[in-house]
């Protein structure tokens, strides 16, 4: 066994999240860590955690806070859910490494609620890890904050974000790199999907599950080759604990004059997904006719997406009620098929994420979108029972 205090301490924030459970079970399993602590506003027991991460995301392991608050607000708000407070350790150490998977990644809030949440969180934690000699401060972002274009847009492409939340994001990170003294890495993410994911991915199987059910065509708003790259939440979880690695061990290979004071990279698999390649998979898996709606359908929709979307939910959610009706799933978790406007804009998420590979010399062990991939994540809605079961797909657990 090695020995614990040759690992480094890990501090993760917004650790029940999507990506930051996986990351927090990723190096809990493989033992990577002398120390885990997670932290996040919400409570385990809330948080739709799947059996194989309660180990990893325990109460021993948990702390509840919101990490934008600072101690000049001492009067305002206890003091054990500062940022400060999460800082602490008691033998007066620091974290080695701070991972913020945190902020609101909901579509289409309130600026304020953005601001607040992501902008404020990032740099109140940002500011004490830069106090405390953190050495490694890896920032989570996302690659929606380039102009869209459906060739790969490389880390020094142009800056245009195309998501409210992105907006914020990108100020978060220009702000870190203003921070004396912290030792930062940005990741901008494509779509994160893999087992019990709930964003676009998971509202795309919802969605083709209740057009099984209608018997219906299920087609998608402009065209085939709209880019909507991705990355398996697994290689997400092993590129985060990669790039703090490599940032620690000397930032091997990364040249300063030409790419920047602080490490930025694109994370995105091989596959190079968009609509067409989703469209063929969900044809295959629930045997149902795809395609997309032609030239006139798009351009109304660009003008009226609100109408566009607000009809298309209406279509969706009452059928999907019934499904979970009619299986008796009275708990059916956070998936669904209700569309955000966020979701289906016209903009391509099309990223280059050459530079981590050759870089850092990761290497993706799911290199690619596939029908397996898809199905694991149908199943793993089965397990929590919250999918309607279908012949061909996925059974609910019993």
């Amino acid at each position: 066994m090695s020995n614990p205090a040759s690992k480094p301490s890990v501090l993760i924030i917004g650790g029940l999240g999507f990506i930051g459970r996986n990351l927090t079970k990723y190096i809990y399993d493989n033992d990577l860590a002398s120390e885990i602590k997670i932290v996040d506003k919400q409570l385990p027991q809330l948080a739709w955690l799947a059996p194989e991460f309660e180990t990893a995301c325990s109460m021993e392991r948990f702390q509840q806070a919101d990490m934008s608050r600072e101690r000049q607000y001492r009067h305002l708000v206890d003091q054990d859910e500062t940022c400060e407070k999460v800082f602490y350790r008691p033998d007066g150490s620091t974290w080695d490494y701070v991972f913020n998977c945190g902020g609101d990644t909901r579509y289409s809030q309130q600026d304020e609620i953005y601001k607040q949440r992501s902008l404020k969180l990032s740099v109140v934690a940002g500011k004490e890890a830069a106090k405390r000699g953190v050495k490694c401060f890896v920032e989570l972002s996302t690659g929606a904050i380039y102009k869209p274009e459906s060739t790969p847009s490389k880390e020094t492409a142009r800056i245009k974000p195309w998501l409210k939340l992105a907006k914020y994001k990108l100020q978060a990170e220009n702000e870190l790199q203003k921070i004396p003294g912290l030792n930062l890495v940005i990741i901008r993410m494509a779509n994160v999907y893999g087992e019990y994911c709930t964003k676009l991915v998971g509202t795309m199987l919802c969605m083709a599950r209740v057009y099984k059910e209608l018997d219906r065509e299920m087609k998608w708003l402009w065209t085939k080759d709209l880019k909507s790259n991705t990355i398996h939440v697994k290689d997400a979880a092993r590129a985060l604990w990669h790039v703090s690695q490599w940032y620690v061990n000397g930032k091997a290979n990364w040249n300063e004059s030409s790419m920047g004071d602080t490490p930025l990279f694109n994370i995105t698999d091989e596959g190079d997904t968009d609509q067409g390649k989703l469209s063929e998979l969900i044809a295959s898996i629930f045997h149902i006719k795809t395609g997309f709606h032609g030239t006139l359908v798009s351009q109304f929709a660009r003008l009226n997406l609100g109408s566009a979307v607000d009809e298309e939910n209406d279509e969706l959610l009452q059928p999907w009620g019934n499904l979970l009706n009619q299986y008796n799933i009275t708990r059916p978790g956070p998936i669904t098929p209700y569309l955000d406007r966020d979701t289906i804009k016209d903009c391509d998420f099309c990223l280059d994420g050459s530079r981590f590979r050759e870089v850092t010399k990761f290497e993706y062990s799911v290199p690619k979108v596939t029908e397996e991939c898809l199905r694991e994540i149908i199943d793993s809605y089965g397990r929590m029972n919250w999918w309607p079961p279908m012949d061909g797909a996925a059974k609910a657990a019993a």
